[in-house]
């Protein structure tokens, strides 16, 4: 699967995001070594710290079916109704994915036409390992 087919996959995600209160709604869609793709969305609470981001949703869906082995992401967010932002993963997503997958490709962009991957490693690079 090509960058702009994983993206795509994490934009029609994005329309199932639950985010009352930021408005900024996020989809994410993980590609595994075996060609499998699971998706996530960002669900925000009224207890900030509670809220969960799209790409964890998408690992811990696909870790809960025993998947270990993953080689893309791709993240689409921006506010509700409104241009699509570059929405590259937060701090704590990134140490999340780099537990799995340190090497990981991750694609976000403004639109299908328009994306920008980068490694993992270059994101977060001496990610925590035990």
């Amino acid at each position: 699967m090509d960058r702009k087919e994983l993206f795509e996959k994490a934009l029609s995600a994005r329309e199932k995001a639950y985010a009352p209160y930021s408005g900024f709604k996020v989809g994410a869609a993980l590609l595994t070594e075996d060609g499998s793709v699971f998706t996530g969305v960002n669900v925000e609470n009224a207890s900030y710290g509670a809220a969960i981001c799209a790409e964890r949703t998408a690992f811990v869906k696909a870790v809960s079916e025993g998947y270990r082995s993953f080689t893309a992401i791709a993240i689409a967010g921006g506010k509700d109704g409104e241009t699509m932002e570059k929405c590259w993963p937060c701090g704590i997503c990134r140490q999340f994915m780099y537990e799995f997958a340190p090497e990981i490709e991750v694609t976000t962009g403004t639109g299908a036409d328009e994306l920008e991957t980068k490694n993992l490693s270059e994101l977060l690079p001496e990610g925590f390992t035990l």
